[in-house]
């Protein structure tokens, strides 16, 4: 007999490299299991992410959508556009959450709106707490919040050991973009 599918809260964050690549690679994982997955990218807006190409042209179970500009965001003075984008991909999230259409929903750097005050805790908990029991929810990016640590069924914390950045070596397509 099979048991309806419980879906956790998974939170990848800390600050070393590779919570994004970590979801993607839970996101082919579970398409590759005939799953529905959708990905929405807080403060992410250029078509430059080889992820976005690899969705396209190979794997039609996956959407990913795009909440941000191509410009870095000021956690002190971020602008109009950067809040109205976040506001829009937060009820986009929600949305998607609620409806229970898709297996696995990745909010990517959801965890670094939510520091940069783009979004509330209360608009990320209510997303966290409508989740229907199926549905698998990853929320990545650095700084995690308390309470959102607190909801997870799983932590993981990506530490910084050595990166090539600090030798002056700039971001390389297709391994961090």
């Amino acid at each position: 007999m099979n048991l309806p599918r419980r879906g956790c809260l998974q939170v990848y964050t800390g600050n070393g490299k590779g919570k994004t690549t970590a979801s993607l690679g839970l996101a082919l994982r579970s398409v590759g299991h005939g799953h529905k997955v959708f990905v929405i990218q807080f403060m992410k807006g250029s078509d430059n992410y080889g992820e976005l190409e690899a969705a396209r042209k190979y794997l039609p179970g996956v959407s990913i959508e795009q909440y941000g500009l191509e410009t870095f965001v000021s956690k002190e003075n971020p602008s109009r556009e950067d809040k109205d984008l976040a506001q829009k991909g937060i009820a986009r999230a929600r949305e998607i959450v609620t409806a229970g259409e898709h297996d696995l929903v990745i909010l990517d750097e959801l965890n670094v709106a939510l520091d940069y005050s783009l979004v509330s805790l209360d608009q990320v908990m209510g997303i966290i707490s409508a989740r229907p029991p199926h549905v698998e929810l990853v929320l990545t990016g650095r700084g995690a919040h308390e309470g959102v640590i607190e909801a997870a069924d799983l932590v993981t914390e990506v530490t910084l050991v050595k990166h090539p950045f600090y030798k002056g070596l700039e971001a390389r397509e297709g391994i961090e973009y």
